[in-house]
Order: structure tokens, then C-alpha cells, then sequence
């Protein structure tokens, strides 16, 4: 009604400026300074005079439009609905498989057989040292050990035919013997001249340059070996959630600097509890089919610690609290007349809450008709009136 009064003084003024003897163009385009001066006063009375009518206007329909006194509110239909809760923590990308590749034996590094960045396989070889010999020691143990073992063979023939004596077989047996594991003890030193691969993964780092004199222990370390396809992220929960946060759980990692999710599950869940902040680790096992992530990258996990298939939600700006510290919406119900509505205020209990959703654990039902937009200038049992509803929130 307003709007319409609003829009009939607007043509009233037009009319009243296009109308009289003299237009306001006219007035304007005599450039006569104190005839326009005349012409706004005389305009500005007649807006002036035209506002007052108004204003009488809308404090009668005020007056006699019961309506017109009843606050205006919106409303929500709350129903029953799936919710997720997720609890968001910061975690770190690590690897079991991130490892500085030690030589075994003293020497110089004689060749290195790969490059950076390449793909090796477990048990490839990487580099060599230089033996300072024993390669060639073991070819004469080898070459003694085929003498011993066909001396053995010849003697316990003999022996088995009974022909020879029994020290002259347990000799032979004894020489091949020995010189047997004479060759494995020399093949073992032989074996540590060679830098193997530990596990599969990716040359990550050359450390020493070929012909580097190297020896075991720290200082000497000769590769960085990565494995990137063995990922996963450690995140320290609060002990609180203890009972919610178990292998099995879905969670969603978020990569911040890649832009990039990931649904996994929960692999494993810690038994200590740390007394420093209180928390326990949880590792959540990510797959990397790309490559893109990489050890220490900072990840977000959202980790679904509770669900419910009937929850009710609503938002969080229509809860109020009184000064018992109880928490309450309010709800419209039909009035004794069945003619109208009324404010109705609910005790309510709340639950989780997600972003700037919360569910009602009780106080409300599916069906109830909140008040939204309104609710903070009503009062209990109070006439309203119901501009719009909306169906429900959206999880």
C-alpha cells in the first residue's frame, strides 16, 4: 500500500511540475535566476503538502488494518535429513620410504650407474666402489674351491667302494669345506662394494661425485632413494575424539598448494596418547598416481567423525539463549481461531554443528515451521504473519 501512495505522489509532482501556467522548462530556459528560485519553492510546497496527505494516509490504513501491526516474519520447514560432520585438521604428506643410501666398505667411489630423477627397481645397482683387489682374490678362492670340491667327490667315491682310508675322505671333505665358505665370506666383502637400490622408488639426490673417497657411517651418505607411490598423511587428533576417529573412517585430504582432493579411508590410529598437546597420530594412507605430491607438503584432512541419517539442521542465526543459558528458536503454530499464527518459542538441545548449520538433537520435529527472518523482534505467543517458507537447509 505503501509503494502504491509512494508511486501516485511521484505522479502528482510531475504533473504538478509539467502543469500551471508556466512549465519548468520554460522557467529553465529563460535563464531568469529568481523565476527558477520562485518556481522550485513553490514545487517544494506543493511535495511538502502532498507528503503530510500521505503520511494521514498511512496512519489511517495503519489504524484500521489489523495486519498491518503483526510483525512479518519467514519461515523453514524443517525435515529429517542425511548429515556428515567432518572434523578438519592439519597434517604433513611423509613416506616410509624416504631413505640416505650409506656405503657399506671403505674406497672410491669407482661408477655411478644412475641419474637424478631416474626410476629404480629394488636391488638395483647404483654404484661401485673400488674393492682394492678382492675381486681378484675371489676368482683364486673359487678356482681352489672347484680343485677342493673334485678331490671330495674323488675320495668319497673311493670311500664309498672301501677302497682308501677314512682320514683321507674326511681331509678332502674338510679342504672343500672350508675353502667353500672361504668363497662366501669373500663373496659377502666382494658384494658390499656395490650400491643396490633398497627398495623401488626414485633417485631423488646424488650426493658424492664419482671418484669420491667414501667410507660407512654418517658424512658419507651417496643417494637420496624416494619412494612416491607409498604416501600418507600423519595428523595429530585431539584425544577427545578418541572414540570417533577409528581405522575405516572416510576422509577427504584436501592439498592446499595443489588445489587438489583425495578420498581415502583412515589406515591407522596411534596408542599413545602425546602428553605435550594431548592428541594422538593417525596416518591416512594416500595414493599418488601423478607424482605431484610430495614428502612435508601440507595437507587438510576432513575426516567424517560422525553421521546421521534423521538429523535435523537448521541455522545457526535463528538460535538465541535466555539467561539460564538455555537455547531456543522459535516455531509458528496456528492460533486459538485457527484465523492466523502465532510465535511459538522451543526449548531446543543442540548437536554438531557444520559451517553455520547445527542440528537439533531435541525440541524440534520434521513438520516444525521455524522462524528465519524475524526471529529476533518476536515474542512467546505473540501474532505474526508469514510472508514466505522455504523448504529446508542444505547440508
Amino acid at each position: 500500500m505503501k509503494k502504491i501512495l509512494s508511486l501516485i505522489t511521484l505522479t502528482m509532482v510531475l504533473v504538478s511540475c509539467g502543469g500551471g501556467n508556466t512549465s519548468v522548462e520554460d522557467v529553465v530556459s529563460s535563464n531568469d535566476l529568481e523565476a527558477i528560485r520562485s518556481k522550485r519553492a513553490d514545487l517544494t510546497k506543493e511535495l511538502k503538502s502532498l507528503e503530510d496527505q500521505v503520511k494521514l494516509l498511512d496512519d489511517a490504513i495503519a489504524e484500521l488494518d489489523d495486519n498491518a501491526k503483526l510483525p512479518l516474519v519467514t519461515t523453514m520447514n524443517v525435515q529429517a535429513q542425511m548429515f556428515d560432520h567432518y572434523l578438519e585438521l592439519q597434517g604433513d604428506v611423509m613416506t616410509d620410504q624416504n631413505v640416505l643410501v650409506y656405503p657399506e666398505m671403505p674406497g672410491t667411489l669407482f661408477k655411478i650407474y644412475v641419474k637424478e630423477g631416474q626410476r629404480v627397481g629394488k636391488g638395483q645397482l647404483l654404484a661401485s666402489i673400488d674393492d682394492g683387489g678382492l675381486s681378484s682374490q675371489l676368482a683364486q678362492l673359487k678356482t681352489q674351491l672347484a680343485l677342493a670340491k673334485t678331490t671330495f667327490e674323488r675320495q668319497e667315491r673311493l670311500w664309498n667302494q672301501n677302497i682308501g682310508s677314512e682320514i683321507q675322505y674326511l681331509q678332502a671333505k674338510s679342504q672343500f669345506e672350508a675353502q667353500e665358505s672361504a668363497v662366501k665370506q669373500l663373496e659377502s666383502q666382494v658384494a658390499k662394494s656395490s650400491i643396490r637400490a633398497p627398495f623401488s622408488g626414485i633417485v631423488d639426490e646424488i650426493i658424492k661425485d664419482q671418484g669420491t673417497v667414501v667410507s660407512p657411517g654418517p658424512g658419507s651418505e651417496v643417494f637420496r632413494i624416494v619412494n612416491l607411490s607409498n604416501m600418507h598423511v600423519e595428523v595429530d587428533v585431539p584425544e577427545a575424539h578418541l572414540g570417533n576417529i577409528i581405522p575405516g573412517k572416510t576422509v577427504e585430504v584436501y592439498f592446499p598448494v595443489l588445489g587438489q582432493s583425495v578420498q581415502t579411508t583412515i589406515r591407522q590410529t596411534g596408542n599413545f596418547i602425546n602428553p605435550g598437546n594431548r592428541s594422538f597420530r593417525i596416518e591416512i594412507p594416500v595414493p599418488n598416481k601423478n607424482g605431484q605430491i610430495k614428502p612435508n607438503l601440507t595437507a587438510i584432512a576432513k575426516i567424517n567423525d560422525y553421521s546421521s541419517e534423521e538429523a535435523i539442521l537448521i541455522p545457526q542465526s535463528v538460535v538465541s539463549e535466555n539467561a539460564t543459558g538455555e537455547q531456543y528458536v522459535y516455531i509458528t503454530k496456528p492460533d486459538n481461531a485457527g484465523t492466523g499464527m502465532i510465535s511459538q518459542r522451543s526449548i531446543i538441545q543442540l548437536g554438531k554443528t557444520q559451517g553455520d548449520i547445527v542440528e537439533v538433537v531435541s525440541g524440534l520435529k520434521a513438520g516444525d515451521q521455524i522462524i528465519i527472518e524475524g526471529a529476533r523482534s518476536v515474542r512467546d505467543n505473540q501474532p505474526v504473519k508469514v510472508l514466505d517458507s522455504t523448504k529446508t537447509v542444505n547440508n
